[in-house]
């Protein structure tokens, strides 16, 4: 047992955060576990009447998109009673609090930021996805996200402390400035929900092909028995609510793109210079450009647009990843030596 004299603010951090991955990976198992009870279910799913606005009822035939969001949206007590759906929800909170106080931990130790290195982005990165995932839920009805949202965030966050952890150190010059606080702040805000929107496109793929089997079958698309899909919101209704975490995501990554430029002329004198980071950091946002243009067109509504979302995310990931660890430039900031 380690001397409590020992022990520093750092690795008090540190073992939060062990404790935060293992909450999470309770909380994914929970989340498996609801899915699992979800596809053996033999009622027809519950679906969540539609929300009465001040300006009449908000119902399909009335041609609004909001309207096929009220299938995801909940008031208290409207949602499904999901025993373990709800207890994933639970273990999700509590791993968050100790996620928090680990990234706080860290911030306190190294006197700045918690997000100066790669370890410490994905600390901050993490947090935020599970942050928005349990605003979202006050609103939307998303726990069948649970599992892929925090099974990803079990595995950044334990790979990341893993493999990129590093003692804290002094900030290096180009990263003494308040766009630190500001530029990553947003880009890992923007990260988080692109995440969702990922998830969201993930599932709508999975729900359009049942869709598409149940059409060719002559089956009722609600009545067809296809695992815990038929619990799930149509593929429209993702594909809805996809669009709208990218568009928000993308507002932030725009900022982000500015954000970059602005202290890369404070820095190095150059608003953009081609380096390998920023190159990445526009081709994300064309990629969301992209999508968002394909799903305001018609014809790119569908599996189309939701693989475009998909790579989106991809590419974040990647970028996060692989151009830290294996690309050299005036980015290199992951803290690995």
């Amino acid at each position: 047992m380690p001397d409590p004299e020992s022990l520093t603010l750092d690795s008090v951090s540190l073992l939060l955060v062990w404790t935060a991955i293992a909450v999470y990976l309770l909380a994914f198992v929970a989340y498996a576990v609801d899915l699992a009870q979800r596809s053996v279910r033999r009622d027809e799913p519950q679906r969540v009447p539609a929300l009465v606005t001040a300006g009449g009822a908000d119902t399909p035939s009335a041609g609004d998109e909001r309207a096929e969001l009220n299938e995801v949206r909940a008031r208290p007590g409207q949602r499904q009673r999901l025993l373990w759906a709800r207890i994933g929800t639970v273990l999700t909170g509590f791993a968050f609090i100790f996620h928090l106080a680990g990234t706080i931990g860290r911030g306190l130790a190294a006197e700045r930021v918690p997000w100066a290195n790669m370890y410490e982005f994905a600390l901050t990165g993490t947090l935020l996805i599970v942050a928005v995932y349990l605003a979202v839920l006050r609103r939307y009805d998303l726990r069948f996200l649970g599992s892929f949202l925090i099974g990803m965030v079990a595995l950044l966050l334990g790979g990341a402390t893993l493999a990129f952890y590093v003692e804290v150190t002094p900030l290096m010059d180009p990263l003494k400035s308040v766009w630190l606080v500001i530029h990553v702040f947003v880009a890992s805000l923007g990260t988080a929900l692109f995440a969702i929107s990922c998830g969201l496109s993930a599932t709508q793929l999975l729900q359009s092909r049942r869709e598409r089997r149940a059409a060719a079958q002559g089956e009722d698309t609600q009545a067809a028995r296809s695992g815990y899909l038929r619990t799930l919101p149509t593929a429209d209704t993702l594909e809805s609510l996809a669009y709208r975490f990218a568009i928000v995501g993308f507002i932030f990554w725009t900022f982000t793109l500015i954000a970059g430029s602005i202290w890369a002329n404070d820095s190095w004198g150059r608003y953009w210079g081609f380096d390998t980071k920023e190159v990445w950091t526009f081709v994300i946002w064309v990629l969301y450009a992209g999508y968002i243009h394909a799903r305001a067109t018609r014809g790119w509504r569908g599996t189309r647009s939701a693989w475009l979302s998909i790579i989106g995310f991809t590419a974040v990931l990647f970028n996060f990843t692989i151009v830290n660890m294996f690309f050299k430039g005036l980015h290199a900031y992951s803290g690995l030596s």
